[in-house]
C-alpha cells in the first residue's frame, strides 16, 4: 500500500501537520508505549521480520512499506520528524531549512548543510542532489514517487541523466556546491514536503544506470548494504561517513539491522508471539494476521503490540479505460454489490479494520464523511446491482479479471469479492501476483487487468497527496502508475488544480473533501473497502519507538533496551 490537508505558505505547514497526525496515527494498542516506556540504548543488532522489498532504489519504490525502509539508508534535503506526536511534520534533513520560494511559489531555493557525504566518502553536494532527482525522469527507473516528474517538467521531453546525457536540466539549477534551486512548472506552496520524497534522494553522478542500486546502492544515511539475498535476509551496517551532528531526525541506535524475507504471515505471527532467542530483539513489519487477534488477551504479548490507527485506505480500483468498466453503470453496480462487512471480517474484524466509504482516509483535515452507496449493514445490495447491471447492458451478468497478491489478508479480500460479485452475476478470476512485484506490475497499464485491490496513503499530511495522485489525468503514465482507475476526466482535473491554486487553507482543504464525494458520486472509479488498523508485535527487548506517519513504526526509532542481549 502506498505509499501518504493540503498547506498553503511554510508558515503554516508544521501546525496544520501536526494537528492532523498527533495523536491518531501515534495511538498504541493496550500495554504498550511506542517511544514512551524503557528507552533503547546505543548498539546490538536489530532483527525485523518482513516482506521482501520491491526496490532498493528510491526513484523506484513507492510502496509505504519500502519508504520507510528508505529512512535508514537515504537522506533527502526534508524528511518527516521522527519526534512522537510531531510525524507528520516536515524537518530539514540534508537542508538548512524548508525552503524559501520567489515567483509566487514556483521558485524555491534549498542550501545544504555542511559536513554532509555518501558511504564512500564523497562529498554531498548541490550537483548530487540534481544528479539523483534527475534520475526519476528516465522512464525505466523513474516508476517511483511521481511528484518530481509532475512539478519539474518544463516540457522539454528529458528522459534523465542516462539517456540524455549531454543535456542540462535547467528546472534544476546549482549555482553553487550548496544552493539547489528548482523552477516549477505551476506554484506549489508545499514544495518543502515534495522534497522529502524518496526521488530526492542524492547520488555521485554517473551511478545507478539501470538496475545496479536494487543490487548495491550507495547511502547517505546512517545504515549502508552489508548484504542482501533478495528473498532471504538484508544486513544492513553502520555508515560511518553518516555524521549524526548533521541529522536531528534519525536516532540510528542500532549497530545493524537484520531483515529476514520470505517467511509467511503465520509463521511470523508463532515466532513474535513466542518471543524467543534472537526474537527477543526483533520487530515485525508484517501485520498481526486476523486469526491472532485474540491472544494478545494474554498479558505477555498485550504488552509487545503496537497498533497504529488508520493513514491508509485500501480499496477495488476498477480500471475505466477497459470495457465494460468504462461504463458508469457497471461500476456502480459493483460499488453496490461488494459486501463490505465481510471485507472487514476479512481484514480482522473491527480491530483491525473499519468499514470505508471514502476515499480519503479519515485522519486527513477536510475529511468529509458520506457514502455515496449505501446498502443495509454494509453487506450490500444485489437487487439494486442487478438493475444497474441490466440498465448498462448486461442483464446477464459479465466476466472480470482481478489482480491481487499472496499475503494472507489480500487472499481474504479477493474471496470475498469473488463472492459478493458472484451474487450479482459477475465472475471474478483471480490474477495471483507475487507481493515484491505486485505494485510494479498494476503500475504498468500495458501489464494491468480489469480491477485491482490496492490501497493509498498521502505522501505527507495533505489531501493534495492523496486525491491528485490516484484520480488525476496527469498521473497517468506507462510505468510506475498510481491512477490505477486510469481515469482522466477533464471537469475533476481542472476541480483539482482549481483547489491547488486556493490560498485560503480552510477552504482548501474542506474543498478535497467535497471532491472526494463528487468523485464518487460522478465517477466511481473504485470501491472504498476498509480503512486498515495496523497491528505490530515486537521482541521483549525492544523499544519500538515511534509510529511514523505510514503509520507503522518508524524503522529509525527502533532500539534495543539492552544491546548486550
Amino acid at each position: 500500500m502506498k505509499s501518504k490537508k493540503f498547506v498553503l505558505g511554510l508558515a503554516l505547514t508544521s501546525a496544520l501537520l501536526l494537528t492532523a497526525c498527533s495523536g491518531g496515527s501515534n495511538a498504541q494498542a493496550p500495554g504498550s508505549s511506542a517511544g514512551a516506556g524503557a528507552e533503547g540504548t546505543t548498539g546490538g543488532t536489530m532483527r525485523v521480520m518482513a516482506t521482501e522489498y520491491s526496490h532498493l532504489d528510491p526513484a523506484m519504490g513507492f510502496d509505504t512499506s519500502v519508504m520507510n525502509f528508505y529512512r535508514l539508508m537515504y537522506r533527502t534535503l526534508t524528511t518527516n520528524s521522527s519526534e512522537e506526536g510531531k510525524v507528520g511534520e516536515m524537518k530539514p534533513d540534508l537542508a538548512t531549512d524548508l525552503g524559501t520560494s520567489t515567483d509566487g511559489g514556483k521558485t524555491w531555493k534549498f542550501t545544504l548543510k555542511d559536513g554532509i557525504f555518501f558511504e564512500d566518502g564523497t562529498p554531498i553536494t548541490s550537483a548530487e542532489v540534481k544528479f539523483g532527482v534527475s534520475r526519476s525522469f528516465d522512464p525505466e527507473i523513474g516508476i517511483g514517487s511521481p511528484w518530481a516528474k509532475q512539478l519539474l517538467d518544463d516540457g522539454s521531453g528529458y528522459q534523465g541523466p542516462y539517456i540524455d546525457k549531454d543535456k542540462d536540466f535547467k528546472a534544476i539549477e546549482t549555482p553553487d556546491a550548496k544552493t539547489i534551486i528548482f523552477h516549477l512548472n505551476k506554484p506549489f506552496a508545499d514544495f518543502g514536503s515534495v522534497v522529502g520524497q524518496s526521488t530526492f534522494v542524492p547520488f555521485p553522478l554517473g551511478t545507478g544506470a539501470g538496475k545496479s542500486f536494487d543490487a548495491k546502492p550507495i547511502a547517505s544515511g546512517p545504515y549502508k548494504l552489508d548484504s542482501y539475498t533478495r528473498g532471504g535476509d538484508l544486513k544492513l551496517v553502520r555508515n560511518d561517513k553518516w555524521d549524526a551532528k548533521t541529522d536531528t531526525v534519525r536516532p540510528a541506535k542500532p549497530d545493524s539491522f537484520e531483515f529476514l524475507f520470505g517467511l509467511d504471515g503465520a509463521t511470523v505471527d508463532e515466532r513474535m508471539l513466542a518471543g524467543q532467542g534472537d526474537d527477543k530483539n526483533a520487530f515485525s513489519v508484517t501485520a498481526l494476521q486476523p486469526a491472532n487477534v485474540s491472544r494478545l488477551q494474554d498479558p505477555s504479548v498485550k504488552d509487545r503490540a503496537v497498533r497504529a490507527e488508520p493513514a491508509c485506505t485500501t480499496y477495488l480500483a476498477m480500471n475505466t479505460t477497459k470495457k465494460p468498466l468504462d461504463n458508469l453503470k457497471v461500476r456502480q453496480a459493483i460499488n453496490y454489490a461488494i459486501d463490505k462487512s465481510s471485507l472487514q471480517t476479512g481484514g480482522g474484524g473491527s480491530q483491525l479494520a473499519t468499514v470505508a466509504n471514502t476515499m480519503m482516509v479519515s485522519s486527513l483535515l477536510g475529511w468529509n464523511d458520506f457514502n455515496a452507496y449505501p446498502t443495509p449493514d454494509n453487506k450490500g445490495d444485489i437487487e439494486k446491482a442487478k438493475s444497474l447491471l441490466a440498465e448498462a447492458g448486461y442483464p446477464d451478468g459479465l466476466e472480470l479479471t482481478l489482480d491481487t497478491r499472496t499475503t494472507t489478508k489480500v487472499k481474504a479480500y479477493s474471496e470475498s469479492i469473488q463472492q459478493s460479485l458472484a451474487k450479482a452475476g459477475i465472475k471474478v478470476n483471480l490474477n495471483v501476483i507475487d507481493v515484491s512485484s505486485f505494485y510494479e506490475v498494476i503500475g504498468t497499464t500495458s501489464q494491468q487487468n480489469d480491477m485491482a485491490i490496492t490501497g493509498y496513503c498521502p505522501d505527507w499530511a495533505s489531501g493534495q497527496t492523496f486525491l491528485p495522485p490516484i484520480l488525476h489525468g496527469d498521473s497517468i503514465v506507462p510505468k510506475g502508475n498510481q491512477n490505477v482507475a486510469q481515469l482522466n476526466d477533464p471537469i475533476i482535473n481542472k476541480r483539482m488544480d482549481e483547489i491547488a491554486a486556493m490560498t485560503d487553507v480552510a477552504a482548501a482543504n474542506k474543498a478535497w473533501g467535497e471532491l472526494d464525494e463528487q468523485i464518487m458520486k460522478a465517477q466511481a472509479p473504485m470501491v472504498p473497502m476498509v480503512y486498515e488498523n495496523v497491528l505490530q508485535l515486537h521482541g521483549s527487548n525492544v523499544d519500538p519507538g515511534v509510529i511514523g506517519f505510514n503509520a507503522s513504526a518508524d524503522l529509525v526509532t527502533l532500539s534495543l533496551i539492552d544491546p548486550t542481549k
